[in-house]
């Protein structure tokens, strides 16, 4: 097949979570290695991939807006509509002339092909859009996906996806359906992937997915605690990181487990989405504020000041004056790191959708005020707790912050840390590198200064 990828400028932008990042990168190192330049979103290029995001109704107009732009900047370019957005909004995408081609979430391993097959028909037609879009298998996602990388586009970390899909089905959430059911990733791959950026480089690996708590459902039991066990065995690397867990995964056996694995950082980022049970129960969330509060216990008896963070969504439907102070007191108790608030939005096709009592964004956005003011009290609290303390800190970039040059980095836990630098000679011997410091006092509000 004629590689018709070599040679053209393509831009790429990401929407969405981190499996979603780790995907289009590893298109982007399929396409680099084919001999397309990537070029920066914002310059004139040939093809235009935009990963999208469905997981709100913002997402949703975000994705369109970065299509339209991308056709506005060069109208004679390819846009690509690839991942979620294009699975749950397909009427809408095929009526869109702003979109050449869309892709389904199975198919991104598959991108260069894709774009071949496309350029050959493109060029061959007199209809230069045809019709406007043209779609590539949607809503057909059976087997896991195999992707690899092979470099990190952070010179410090990389995500590893291990696994897709979900079969909780919240009331509120459309992702089941644009990324259907739970499927694993074959735990050689994984390794095989992580031990090939460990010589890349890497020094610390996230592990990613949709609902990283099912990691093995599908081979017929949970494996992620196993997964992790191996990984730790890898030589080279320095940190493993967890992304978002189900509470229920923290038993007392499992936090000793992983607080046996002297590489696993004590981060753990427990999705809660309300404290209140009764609205918990309308989200169709398989646990009580109880069994929360009880993961949270056992994770701070078995780990030294864990970094313990979660989301809240504000504003489900027919949640009360009652129900909110519930959680928020409850999320006062527990005492975050720190938490992302987010306010309801509906997803057409969702059980929460047609629930009555939908409430207003004024009614929302004050509530979600309310959360965002205790959670920056609670993380200043829980950073101020390692000022004085010996940390080792992974340095990562180079940033501006007042006029001033200072390297960032981060704890095992997640604490951003800055160290003031003027030299450049410095700043390139420690990027990548873990050394120990002990800050001294605060930058800002969220991070510490040695």
């Amino acid at each position: 097949m004629q590689n018709n990828v070599n040679g053209l400028k393509i831009a790429l932008h990401n929407l969405g979570c981190k499996v979603n990042s780790y995907e289009l990168d590893v298109m982007s190192q399929k396409l680099k290695e084919n001999g397309a330049e990537i070029v920066p979103f914002d310059e004139k290029a040939d093809v235009y991939i935009i990963n999208t995001c469905t997981v709100t109704n913002i997402a949703d107009r975000k994705s369109r807006q970065m299509l339209h732009k991308a056709k506005k900047e060069n109208p004679e370019a390819t846009v690509v509509a690839v991942g979620c957005y294009v699975e749950t909004g397909i009427d809408g995408v095929k009526k869109d002339e702003c979109i050449d081609l869309a892709v389904g979430n199975n198919k991104k391993s598959e991108i260069v092909d894709i774009l071949n097959e496309f350029m050959e028909a493109k060029n061959d037609s007199d209809d230069k859009t045809l019709n406007g879009s043209s779609i590539i298998d949607i809503n057909n996602t059976h087997e896991y996906e195999n992707m690899t990388l092979t470099h990190m586009p952070e010179h410090t970390r990389a995500y590893i996806k291990i696994q897709d899909g979900c079969n909780q089905f919240c009331s509120y959430c459309v992702i089941p359906y644009a990324r259907g059911r739970v499927r694993s990733r074959a735990v050689v791959d994984i390794l095989s992937e992580i031990k090939g950026l460990v010589a890349a480089g890497c020094k610390e690996v996230v592990l990613t997915g949709i609902h990283t708590s099912s990691y093995g459902v599908d081979f017929g039991e949970p494996q992620l605690i196993s997964l992790v066990e191996q990984i730790g065995d890898i030589a080279g690397i320095e940190r493993i990181r967890l992304s978002s867990l189900e509470p229920r995964i923290i038993t007392k056996e499992n936090a000793k487990r992983l607080a046996a694995i002297p590489k696993l950082c004590p981060h753990f980022h427990l999705s809660l989405q309300s404290g209140c049970d009764s609205v918990l129960k309308r989200m169709n969330r398989h646990y009580t504020s109880d069994d929360f509060k009880e993961s949270v216990r056992i994770l701070r008896e078995v780990f030294d000041r864990p970094a313990i963070t979660t989301d809240v969504i504000v504003g489900f439907p027919g949640e009360t004056d009652e129900e909110f102070e519930e959680c928020r007191k409850f999320v006062t108790d527990i005492d975050f790191y720190e938490m992302h608030v987010f306010k309801y939005s509906p997803r057409k096709g969702t059980v929460a959708a047609g629930m009555k009592e939908q409430l207003t964004d004024k009614e929302k956005t004050k509530r979600s005020e309310v959360l965002l003011h205790l959670t920056r009290k609670q993380s200043e609290s829980y950073r101020n707790l390692f000022i004085g303390e010996k940390l080792s800190v992974l340095w990562e970039d180079e940033e501006e912050i007042k006029g001033r040059s200072y390297m960032i980095g981060h704890t095992d836990r997640y604490v951003r840390v800055a160290v003031s630098i003027d030299e450049k000679e410095r700043y390139r011997a420690y990027s990548g590198e873990i050394t120990t410091v002990t800050p001294s006092a605060f930058l800002n509000g969220d991070t510490l200064l040695i």
